[in-house]
């Protein structure tokens, strides 16, 4: 969208250096003769008699003015124009501040809103009650809005007022900006993310694809600096700061903020950046200076008056003027140790100044001697919860405090506790009228005792303290279930800080391992003794936890270490191999682990918010808490995909729709199957219960959809009219019996359910209608293909506005509230939209690839999304933050390719008999059939296809990071990237001569590349392709794709040779017969392998492969075989003359992703989801070998453990555990029922039984 208008060419503009010599004049002059307020256009246009609009266009310097228009400016003010004051329009930099023409992507980046002021006040504290501060407020302003300083920096020891005096100097001069905005620092956000941040904010909900190079953001930055008038406020630079004798420094990874803070301090523009710091950075010690436009202010305590104002709001105190006065005048007026002092005076010595005085402790060095003293004189208790809130980092509920602590404490004395902590004004409360009461602490406070928590710990683990370690048994270092962000600011600022103390005392990290081991094996002594003691329980405690997570940050090999029979309490595992680890008989509570689920491709809420449905990609549904993100039930549930889900209006039961054409009732808190309704015939992508709870609606890849009562289980209507697809459907909470519906025919229906009949068809989206919704107030939403959403009155059949933002086509859709709509995308995002304004709110990002699915609980404050990254997340609506990640695991094989070279060709050894794999966990895989493997990183996202060259010396892979990466076979190293595709590469494949390379994507494109210099040849589009395959001559291209279609392109003439059409879904895989006459192609979920002929593009076989999902088909060298691999366990075997099956090859137990034959034809490669790899002889119909690359928990014992859900458990089973008594006794048990599906293979439960 293109934000301005073509501009005047002719005339001229003023130069910057002249722009600039007259803005200062001009600012002299309104302080001079305006009290320091800008003047309006209208009192410009009677100074200068010149028109307002012309005034604009003169300060814009984007259009061209006449000469004698610029004189008269300049002589208004007492100034004369030279030559060097202006330039020609049109001339490189007129409009952009030097910097040349913007880019498409600048320009919407820097545009704004029309209505003016943009806030954003973050976490910006409450000054509604301020004391004092007249005369520092009146000079920064003076600095910022008169004089235009570019950089302001508030100094000050902790607890002096920083943070306040910005918020009340921010809220006082935000009319004089155009966009202002308040973050914090304390978690030491990294710069690139900051900046993404703050540019998010300035675009104003446009669309902006951010680039991740920080130099980029910060130019972007800069030029948002220039063109607008922007206040940025970012408060506890400390933060990033480096703690030591020497202020100012950098953590390690963080200067590029002060490069950062360099270019806004010399570099000319019209924003102001606020700092608070307690040190000073050396950057500003180098560019400030009183006449310079970059200051500091040096904040001091509160004046006499101010302070005494404070003290007072605390309580009553009895003093002399000179009592007063030497009290503010000991604690300099700091305004937070003046809180604590007075509570300190008005407990022990009953509010008496002279009396506090005379006992002599009132000379105090700092602040945190202060806090010191007074954190000293708390109870156990108090200590105990103190801790807590700074472990826990943000304010919390008491019962959420009450969870943390490792012995039951009675409300009455955890209530009195905490309110004497109150008093001491140690703690912060925190609530609203409809929130419960939340506990945190004061920056300054929060500091300290974080400060007193990593020395105490250090002490203990290095055994200086004797006290059996208390502190590190109770309380958790970091906690694992804690919000995504506040577990890594945990791990920053505590974890971290005690290794590194660590390491400074120990010397190494080997050093560092060996203490933990020793405390380990004291803390097994410890429990083998209490196994003896009759009635004997594991003792409750997190030093187990802790001295994993600790070896964890350390990236110690765990491999055989045994935690057996401990509490293992918070430990964060999802990302640690575990092999070999001993957790027989552990305590695992609040633990999180791997999780092995595919893709959720359904979501939904259960009506009271505290438990979350998904439905996958493997058939299963799965339930969860929300609160504790436990995983409650995994449950199979389909053949195929488990495409919707959906809870009644009272809780009670759970609707599942799934590839295989049924819909599925469960019981939804015990996941125990009820029934089955069963009459589409196709897939079932969405259901939806009405408010009587007795009637369901679903909606099918049959182009139907149907009414159904769920007591009788029978179908009651079929509403017919759509042409393709049915998407979803949604029910209307003002009319009753109206039901909207979305379809891959690009037009939603509206439907009268009494009667049957489509009231009316509403159109203007040009893609597939994926997914609609109702507000609660009626307004229809409906998101597409097209990349847009449209709002609908549904009562007029019109379309009432248009939400564009997203950068590739919208999945799913849903309301949060009357007015807020959240949305989906394959571009990776989630965007909340105000639909009254018609503006995107804010943009959340976190997946690495489409997100399929989307809800939001009914208090609207939280929303769960499902990504094709197979990560299930839950957002914060108001802060935008994700609180919980649930990563799937899955390694299963995607692709597999054999090498062409014939192991008894004369080519060097490390050419022959090797195959490459791609698996979901990201990475490429190059094996030898007798098992030895390289394992190639470099994707970030699951690999959907690899190929060879034909000489065998390359590998190509395409990945769901919208890369292909090439590697070198002999060294296994990546050779070039290959990148230009915005979507899933889903297939690569090299032409016969090894000169291009062909690939597929789900950004509707397939290309063609010269790979060895990494140049696009050709681009044809293909709707979200799936597959690609060049014919052996290398003349014709072949691809499918979602549409049903397969098309094949004459590469030379860039012409469609062919349209074949006759699938009725999607078309996953393609395969030319080697010699060139004949085309196979795989309809996933119809099971059905068609063979066409190239030349006339007739079907002329159609082989009903499979009953379940078919995933691959390849042909034999010879063309006389053509394999078929499917989700139901098996491999079949087709003579392609006759169509008849020769054989059906068993043994995998679980989906076959993908085959290959070797060069030879005589050996059969197959990858399976269970990550092996099976090598078939075609004769002989047997399997040869099975080789297979670890799993992160191989082998790690869980016999005995509790404090998991059976779901949990089996979870982990599928992830490589074992359920064994002791080391040396035989396995019990190896894999469940909850890891990807396998025991459907041997019993069917279509029927649900």
């Amino acid at each position: 969208m293109e934000l301005h208008k073509q501009r005047r060419r002719r005339g001229v503009v003023l130069s910057l250096p002249g722009f600039q010599k007259l803005q200062e004049v001009k600012h002299q002059v309104e302080i001079r003769e305006n009290d320091g307020a800008r003047f309006t256009l209208e009192e410009l246009s009677y100074r200068t008699q010149l028109a307002p609009f012309t005034i604009a266009k003169v300060l814009a310097r984007e259009e061209g003015v006449d000469k004698q228009t610029l004189e008269y400016f300049f002589r208004a003010f007492g100034l004369e124009l030279t030559p060097s004051d202006y330039i020609r329009a049109g001339d490189k930099g007129t409009g952009d501040w030097g910097l040349g023409t913007r880019g498409q992507g600048e320009k919407l980046l820097l545009s704004t809103q029309d209505s003016g002021l943009s806030t954003d006040w973050g976490e910006a504290v409450d000054v509604s009650i301020f004391f004092g501060r007249a005369d520092e407020l009146s000079k920064l302003e003076y600095w910022i809005v008169s004089e235009r300083c570019r950089l302001v920096t508030l100094l000050g020891m902790g607890g002096i007022g920083k943070t306040s005096l910005a918020v009340k100097l921010a809220q006082q001069i935000q009319e004089q900006f155009e966009f202002v905005v308040w973050r914090s620092l304390r978690n030491s956000p990294p710069l690139g993310e900051l900046l993404a941040n703050l540019l998010q904010f300035f675009a104003c909900g446009q669309a902006v694809k951010f680039s991740e190079n920080v130099a980029e953001l910060v130019s972007q930055f800069m030029m948002q600096l220039r063109s607008h008038r922007c206040l940025i406020v970012l408060d506890n630079a400390e933060s990033i700061f480096v703690s030591g004798d020497q202020s100012g420094r950098y953590q390690p990874g963080y200067e590029n903020y002060g490069q950062l803070l360099k270019q806004l301090g010399e570099t000319p523009h019209q924003s102001c950046v606020v700092l608070t710091s307690r040190e000073k950075p050396q950057e500003i010690a180098a560019l400030e200076g009183e006449t310079l436009p970059v200051r500091s202010w040096q904040l001091t305590g509160l004046s006499a008056i101010a302070a005494l104002e404070l003290v007072r709001t605390k309580s009553f105190f009895c003093g002399s003027d000179a009592d007063w006065q030497s009290l503010i005048q000991h604690y300099t007026g700091n305004p937070l140790a003046l809180k604590i002092i007075a509570t300190t005076i008005q407990e022990l010595f009953d509010g008496n100044i002279a009396e506090f005085f005379a006992q002599g402790s009132t000379v105090f060095g700092s602040i945190y001697d202060l806090l010191n003293q007074q954190f000293h004189r708390l109870s156990a208790l108090e200590k105990d919860l103190m801790f807590w809130l700074a472990i826990n980092r943000e304010a919390i509920t008491l019962p959420e405090l009450r969870a943390d602590l490792v012995l039951p404490v009675s409300s009455m004395k955890l209530l009195e506790a905490l309110d004497s902590l109150s008093r001491r004004s140690l703690i912060e409360k925190k609530s609203t009228p409809h929130t419960t009461v939340h506990f945190t602490l004061q920056p300054v406070v929060m500091e300290y005792v974080t400060d007193q928590l990593i020395q105490q710990v250090c002490a203990e683990i290095l055994g200086e303290i004797t006290r059996n370690s208390l502190m590190f048994h109770s309380h958790a270092l970091i906690k694992a279930t804690a919000k995504d962000y506040i577990r890594v600011a945990q791990t920053k600022l505590i974890l971290q800080p005690i290794i590194e103390n660590l390491l400074h005392k120990l010397r190494t990290k080997q050093a560092i391992e060996t203490r933990l081991s020793e405390i380990l094996c004291e803390l097994q002594q410890q429990s083998r003794v209490e196994k003896f003691l009759p009635h004997a329980e594991l003792e409750p405690g997190y030093a187990g936890g802790n001295i994993l997570n600790l070896l964890c940050h350390l990236q110690t090999d765990l491999t055989g270490y045994d935690f057996s029979s401990l509490t293992i309490w918070q430990a964060y595992l999802q990302d640690t191999p575990l092999h070999k680890v001993n957790f027989a008989h552990a305590d695992l509570s609040k633990s999180i682990f791997a999780k092995t689920f595919s893709t959720p491709v359904s979501i939904a809420f259960s009506p009271d918010g505290k438990t979350l449905a998904t439905g996958h990609f493997d058939g299963y549904f799965r339930l969860w808490d929300v609160i504790s993100g436990q995983q409650l039930i995994n449950c199979e549930a389909h053949i195929g995909f488990v495409w919707c889900i959906t809870f009644s209006s009272d809780g009670s039961t759970l609707a599942t729709g799934g590839q295989d054409e049924t819909i599925k009732l469960w019981d939804a808190l015990t996941g125990q199957y009820l029934k089955t309704l069963q009459g589409h015939q196709g897939g079932v992508l969405c259901v939806r219960f009405a408010q009587d709870g007795n009637t369901l609606v679903s909606s099918s890849a049959d182009f139907s959809i149907r009414l159904w009562d769920i007591n009788l289980g029978e179908c009651t209507k079929v509403l017919q009219g759509h042409s393709r697809k049915v998407w979803s459907v949604a029910l209307s909470p003002i009319q009753a019996g109206m039901l909207a519906s979305g379809s891959e025919d690009n037009t939603i229906k509206l439907w009268d359910l009494a009667t049957g009949s489509c009231i009316n068809t509403l159109q203007g989206h040009t893609d597939w209608l994926k997914s609609v919704a109702f507000s609660s107030s009626g307004v229809l939403a409906s998101g597409s293909l097209d990349k847009t959403i449209r709002l609908w009155d549904v009562k007029r059949g019109i379309c009432v506005g248009v939400l564009e933002g997203h950068l590739n086509g919208i999945l799913a859709i849903a309301f949060v509230t009357e007015e807020i709509l959240a949305s989906c995308s394959i571009d990776c995002t989630i965007r909340l939209w105000d639909i009254t304004a018609q503006q995107c709110l804010k943009t959340l990002q976190g997946h690495i690839n489409s997100i399929d699915a989307i809800a939001a609980n009914p208090q609207g404050t939280m929303l769960a999304s499902g990504g094709d990254d197979f990560s299930l997340r839950l957002w914060d609506v108001f802060s935008g933050e994700c609180i919980r990640t649930f990563q799937g695991r899955n390694n299963w094989i995607q692709s597999v390719a054999c090498s062409p070279i014939d192991p008894n060709s004369p080519e060097p050894n490390e050419f022959k008999g090797i195959i490459a794999t791609g698996s979901a966990d990201r990475t490429v895989r190059l094996w030898k059939t007798d098992g030895q493997c390289r394992t190639l990183y470099g994707h970030t996202d699951l690999i959907f296809s690899v190929n060879f060259t034909p000489d065998g010396r390359i590998v190509a892979s395409g990945s769901a990071d919208q890369t292909i990466r090439l590697w070198d076979v002999a060294t296994g190293d990546c050779t070039k990237v290959l990148q230009a595709h915005t979507g899933t590469v889903t297939g690569v494949a090299f032409s016969p001569d090894g000169r291009l390379l062909a690939s597929s994507s789900y950004d509707s494109t397939v290309k063609l590349w010269d790979w060895f210099t990494g140049q696009i040849i050709d681009t044809f589009p293909v709707h979200l392709g799936m597959s690609v395959a060049f014919s052996p001559n290398g003349t014709k291209l072949a691809f499918g794709g979602f549409d049903d279609t397969v098309r094949i392109w004459d590469i030379a003439k860039h012409q469609c040779y062919q349209t074949l059409i006759g699938n009725r879904n999607w078309v996953w895989c393609v395969a030319f017969s080697p010699d060139n006459r004949t085309l196979a192609t795989g309809s996933s979920f119809e099971g059905i392998v068609r063979l066409w002929d190239v030349e006339t593009g007739e079907c002329f076989q159609i082989i009903p492969a499979h009953q379940d999902l078919l995933w691959a088909i390849a042909f034999s060298p010879d063309g006389s075989i053509l394999a078929s691999s499917s989700s139901d366990g098996t491999i079949k075997l087709w003579d392609v003359a006759s169509g008849d099956r020769i054989h059906t090859l068993e043994g995998h137990n679980t989906w076959v992703m993908c085959v290959a034959f070797n060069p030879k034809g005589n050996i059969l490669i197959a990858g399976d989801a269970y990550a092996a790899i099976k090598l078939w002889d075609i004769h002989t119909k047997n399997c040869i070998n099975t080789i297979k690359a670890e799993q992160i928990y191989e082998q790690m014992n869980i016999y005995g453990v509790t404090g998991l859900t059976e779901a949990q458990k089996s979870s982990l089973l599928s992830l490589g555990a074992i359920e064994a008594r002791n080391k040396g006794w035989g396995l019990v048990r190896q894999r469940g029922l909850g890891g990807f599906p396998h025991e459907r293979l041997r019993t069917r439960r279509g029927t649900g039984d």
